[in-house]
């Protein structure tokens, strides 16, 4: 029997499992590299720039969304708020990455958060998100749960963990260039079970008093889903 495909999870022509693999590992890589490149004394602005000129020479296509970088406080805002390019990061603070470039015509997207010094709530904070996100995937895998009810349940585990997840961040389709086309919405209002290599779990964190949090963020992809 063919499977009835839902428009909100269609694919263009060009769409290949093994290509969209091949841009979640670049962008992976992207991201802990770009990590690596920000130091204490950079501002937000600096960052990015770091950022851009890395994905240019790693050979990415494009970009499909602007390349994030928070730093501080600025790690509770979401994608749409606006950023504060003059921001410094400290000695001892928090900050994460976030972007969206096309490897092979195949969009990736990619985040996760960084710490400076030794702050234990954030420390903990970025463990937390990765650790959630890894949570919920597993679900996903096992339980085949609707896009809501993972975040459902992300929003339940997050406070068992002591922190808050952020709803207005609820995950987003992805695909061959350009994705936008299907009009998919937010995989946190997605009433079906997520197809494979075409959805991306986002995950934000805020520290229950303390004024930050934490971001993480990958394809659900099943084990499969290369093959």
């Amino acid at each position: 029997m063919t499977k009835t495909i839902d428009p909100r999870e269609a694919v263009g022509q060009a769409y290949s499992a093994q290509a969209m693999l091949h841009a979640r590992e670049r962008s992976m890589q992207a991201v802990q590299e770009i990590g690596r490149l920000i130091r204490p004394g950079m501002t937000e602005q600096q960052a990015r720039e770091a950022a851009s000129a890395h994905l240019l020479a790693m050979g990415i296509d494009r970009i499909w969304h602007p390349t994030i970088v928070r730093f501080g406080p600025a790690t509770l805002k979401t994608f749409k708020q606006a950023s504060e390019p003059g921001r410094v990061l400290g000695e001892d603070d928090i900050y994460f990455v976030d972007i969206g470039p096309v490897w092979d015509g195949h969009e990736g997207d990619a985040g996760d958060t960084f710490v400076t010094g030794s702050d234990r709530d954030m420390q903990a904070a970025a463990l937390a998100a990765r650790q959630l996100w890894r949570e919920v995937s597993e679900l996903w895998r096992a339980q085949h749960l609707s896009g809501a009810d993972l975040y459902a349940q992300a929003a339940s585990r997050a406070e068992a963990l002591g922190w808050r997840l952020n709803l207005d961040i609820k995950g987003h389709r992805v695909s061959d260039f350009p994705h936008a086309i299907y009009k998919a919405g937010s995989l946190g209002d997605f009433g079906l079970c997520p197809d494979t290599g075409i959805w991306i779990l986002e995950i934000q964190i805020a520290h229950p008093q303390r004024p930050f949090g934490a971001f993480y963020e990958d394809i659900l992809m099943r084990d499969d889903a290369a093959a």
